[in-house]
């Protein structure tokens, strides 16, 4: 079961010195919307000759605007989306819990890329390697993966969003799940302070760089992709939003991801908004530069929890020990590459035994309960709940029964460290029952533009009833619940402007106008209260060859600017 979630353990020495970034203009917020359709919509762009956008082979009557691919999953499992890179177009999943982009390539031959029905990236026609190649490792301390591959840039499109010269990693040696649930890689969606790739591409390129200077003012040349998408002003908003659909238990739902705008029909005052925790340095975030030292960066899609609720019951807090931070903190990160809910140890403990008979007379035995027993495990996020579907909860546990299921979409994992202060990872169950949000602000100054995070609950008031009905369904159909895979569709139905103009005379236009920058009032609560400690600069060297991402977790890939010593620093995982 592939879970692309985190893990963080300092071995080593201590963090090193992350001086002073690149000031960058605040980037527009504004844009217009024209109707979409597809499952997977992209943004319509605002200019008309922008550059890298893609045109439909042999018509010229219009420039592209916008476009839609489908959304994939395989059993709620691996949701994926076609990308094209270079001359090959593949299936990889969506990631927020994590900043880089990797396709399978070639010249992988491991028993995942082996067994993987996905189209390998060939690196021999357009790919054009930097020199350095990385190591991206996945998971917590229990469930771990690598990917490594060199790194080199390609042009890389996403329905009608292309980019040229992206940074990616062309793999070729995986024991990842992402090459054999249907796809062939990843697209990390997260924050440029975790892109390993970048930080490989720039070091290849650049042979003195200067702290973090160097790493910032090439995001928009060598960032990830959605983050140079915002830098080169190609999408409206700097967001995007993401709905699952649900292939297992009782079929439902659509799946969708919107770049740059709301989805068609979403107003923003329905949306539930809430700051993006910030990391300080002495949690493990981005040191402030000189020239603004009040600046404090995001390092994640994280963001603070009011609660977590069982059936209407507030739980108890964790009591669980953190590793190198004084506080556990009560904060969850969204991550679309983790199939499960997974949080503290004794929570989740909680949870397992009050729902569970055989798991309350015995906790190494699997969490059976009654498929129909609907519970509802609740997260409080903004003063309002946020539900997890009942349909979503329990999994079949054995085929031919649809009387006795299993509850392990709720599992244990890390404590809070330095570099990942959450304690909850809400993975798929919660985005199949929740439309998420994901706002960057602007990537440079967030005090300007401070990132955040929307939510809004899917799950129907008769959710309890509706999988009742599925219940009942699975018994008289020989035991077994309802279940489909859907593929990530490889062609992308584009719009021009022709098309679009059309469309937006006869159409009604959506609402999506984003939250007031009055959000920013209520940064002073997910930032941390400790004050970084005065660092002088530290000059680091160019690298060639082999670019480990044994790293602190804590410092993410700006790390990868400082000296040698690094390699002292323990391994951890990335996301």
């Amino acid at each position: 079961m592939y879970t692309s979630s985190w893990c963080a353990s300092v071995l080593g020495l201590g963090f090193l010195v992350l001086p002073a970034l690149v000031a960058a203009v605040p980037l527009p917020a504004t844009g217009r919307t024209l109707s979409r359709k597809g499952a997977v919509v992209l943004p319509f762009i605002k200019h008309k000759h922008s550059r890298g956008l893609l045109a439909r082979d042999g018509d010229d009557d219009g420039d592209v605007l916008g476009g839609s691919v489908g959304l994939g999953d395989s059993a709620d499992l691996f949701y994926t989306v076609a990308v094209t890179v270079g001359n090959s177009t593949t299936a990889v999943n969506l990631d927020t819990g994590s900043s880089d982009l990797w396709v399978m390539s070639t010249d992988c031959h491991t028993t995942q890329c082996q067994a993987s029905a996905a189209q390998p990236f060939d690196v021999t026609k357009t790919f054009r390697p930097t020199g350095n190649t990385v190591t991206l490792k996945y998971g917590d301390s229990v469930t771990g993966t690598h990917a490594s591959g060199p790194v080199g840039r390609d042009t890389v499109t996403l329905a009608a969003l292309t980019m040229e010269n992206q940074p990616l990693a062309a793999v070729n040696d995986t024991d990842n799940s992402a090459v054999s649930n249907g796809g062939a890689g990843i697209l990390g969606l997260g924050f440029p302070g975790q892109s390993f790739v970048q930080a490989a591409a720039i070091n290849a390129e650049f042979t003195n760089t200067q702290g973090t200077d160097t790493f910032i003012e090439q995001t928009g040349n060598s960032g990830p992709l959605v983050s140079r998408l915002i830098m080169a002003d190609m999408i409206d908003e700097p967001l995007f939003a993401i709905t699952l659909q649900r292939d297992t238990i009782d079929v439902s739902g659509v799946g969708q991801i919107t770049i740059g705008q709301l989805p068609e029909g979403v107003d923003n005052s329905s949306i539930t908004w809430v700051p993006v925790r910030l990391y300080d340095a002495a949690d493990g975030g981005v040191a402030a530069p000189s020239f603004a030292p009040s600046e404090v960066y995001p390092l994640r899609w994280e963001v603070e929890l009011d609660g977590v609720y069982l059936d209407g019951k507030k739980l108890p807090d964790s009591k669980q020990q953190a590793n190198g931070i004084k506080t556990p903190s009560l904060s969850a990160l969204i991550d679309t590459g983790n199939s499960l809910i997974r949080g503290p140890s004794d929570v989740v403990n909680d949870i397992l035994t009050k729902v569970s008979p055989s798991f309350a007379a015995d906790p190494t035995a699997q969490p059976i309960l009654p498929c129909d027993a609907g519970h509802n495990l609740t997260f409080q996020i903004g003063g309002k709940f946020f539900p997890v579907d009942p349909r979503d909860f329990v999994s079949q546990n054995a085929q031919g029964d649809a009387t006795n299921c299993v509850a392990n979409n709720v599992v244990s994992t890390d404590p809070p460290g330095v570099g990942a202060l959450f304690s909850w990872n809400l993975g798929d169950p919660f985005l199949k029952s929740n439309m998420v949000v994901f706002y960057y602000g602007n990537l440079t100054h967030p005090s300007v533009d401070p990132p955040r995070m929307g939510f809004l609950s899917l799950v129907p008031q008769n959710a309890d009833e509706l999988l009742d009905q599925a219940v009942e369904e699975a018994q008289k159909s020989g035991g077994s619940f309802e279940t489909k895979m859907d593929s990530a569709p490889t062609a992308s139905s584009l719009i021009t402007e022709d098309e679009a103009s059309t469309a937006a005379s006869s159409q009604p236009t959506s609402t999506t106008s984003l939250p007031s920058t009055n959000v920013a009032a209520n940064q002073d609560s997910i930032t941390s209260s400790a004050s970084a400690p005065a660092q002088s600069a530290t000059q680091s060297q160019t690298t060639s060859g082999s670019l480990s991402h044994r790293l602190p977790d804590g410092h993410g890939a700006w790390s990868l600017f400082l000296l040698p010593t690094l390699a002292l620093l323990g391994s951890l995982c990335i996301l």
